[in-house]
């Protein structure tokens, strides 16, 4: 018979939602289409309220049309605020690039704080008000699309023992569209054994949080965030691509008063903050990979010396021996004669993030020998 364990074949971060009038909801089913990258007979899913301020109750979970139990049959479960809750066990059939749906049932009032926004081919969500979780189709009159992930953290899959997952771990530019492209890379190049699980946060600094409700939404440090994140069932190595945010951000006080100067990190501060998820990652048996920092000429706050920040990060980052290895994704999307700005095509307009095109390329520059 063969050896079987579980391995994660889908996640997500979980981040602050933007603070907002309606930020609790009630009566409403969200629905999650997961693309599974094994075959399987049985699951468990991931439901976190790492970021909550208060508990919050799940009324039911379906996958497909069958309910997903907690704490031994239960089919709610309440999460206090900062915790996460496994499911049992569920049996149910899964194929390899089908995609399944996850829904989650909200009965009562909830707080929706615990989520994360990210985007792609691979990442659109639905949600639908009324009692939908375990329905096939849902009714259009009823059900709007969202890019809000809340609650699903993560989806085991019982599988061959030779799967494994590669974790990609960084802000807006791996919440937007390069992991999904990553993963529709293996579909196309026939690589069977590996999951991409997506591990970020828009807005996210390595070294800060922000305290108010006006930036909380831009997510945790990454001291907070990374021990939680990069524990992956099956996972055994990790993309890093972060630290653009400690440069961008700070404007000083008389500019905006929730930005500062002092947030301004020195080079050695992020080198150090990047170091201390190599250490991290190491102690969790996972192998390292840098990304460098992609191109910010044009961004609404860029001056010299944040390009010069990144220049000295990036050549740490190319350099180190600390990491098993660097991807160069600034070489692959820079302007080959001002290496400060995109190359033509690859800016999406805001110049800090890729255009689609330019996320295809980054998937692409990952090495195979990666990939497995």
């Amino acid at each position: 018979m063969e050896e079987k364990k579980y391995v994660t074949t889908w996640g997500n971060a979980i981040s602050i939602a933007d603070r907002k009038p309606e930020n609790y909801a009630k009566d409403l089913t969200l629905r999650y289409p997961i693309r599974p990258m094994f075959d399987a007979d049985k699951l468990k899913i991931t439901l976190d309220n790492f970021c909550g301020t208060e508990p919050v109750t799940i009324t039911k979970v379906y996958v497909g049309k069958v309910p997903v139990t907690f704490e031994n049959g239960s089919a709610s479960v309440t999460i206090p605020a900062g915790e996460s809750r496994v499911s049992d066990e569920t049996a149910f059939a899964v194929t390899r690039g089908e995609d399944f749906n996850i829904s989650i049932y909200l009965g009562d009032f909830t707080q929706m704080r615990s989520a994360v926004l990210i985007t792609g081919p691979l990442s659109k969500g639905t949600y639908t008000v009324g009692d939908y979780a375990a329905s096939g189709a849902l009714p259009a009159d009823l059900t709007r699309k969202t890019n809000w992930f809340y609650f699903l953290s993560n989806v085991e899959l019982y599988t061959s023992a030779k799967n494994r997952a590669v974790i990609c771990y960084g802000d807006s530019i791996t919440s937007q569209a390069w992991p999904d492209y990553l993963s529709l890379r293996l579909f196309h190049e026939k690589i069977e054994h590996t999951a991409i699980v997506r591990r970020a946060a828009s807005g996210t600094r390595i070294l800060r949080q922000y305290d108010n409700i006006t930036y909380d939404s831009y997510g945790l440090k990454g001291d907070t965030r990374f021990p939680h994140e990069a524990r992956v069932s099956g996972a055994d190595t990790i993309i890093i691509q972060h630290g653009i945010n400690d440069i961008i951000h700070p404007v000083g006080v008389e500019v905006n008063p929730f930005r500062p100067w002092s947030d301004l990190p020195t080079a050695q501060e992020l080198i150090d903050g990047l170091k201390r998820y190599i250490e991290w990652a190491h102690e969790y048996g996972l192998k390292v990979y840098m990304g460098t920092l992609l191109p910010i000429y044009g961004w609404r706050t860029y001056e010299p010396f944040r390009n010069d920040l990144r220049n000295e990060v990036n050549e740490w980052i190319r350099t180190t021996h600390e990491a098993e290895g660097c991807i160069d994704f600034d070489k692959a999307l820079r302007d080959r004669t001002n290496s400060a700005a995109f190359a033509q095509g690859y800016d999406s307009g805001d110049h800090l993030h890729p255009s689609l095109k330019a996320y295809e390329r980054m998937a692409a520059e990952v090495p195979k020998d990666i990939l497995g």
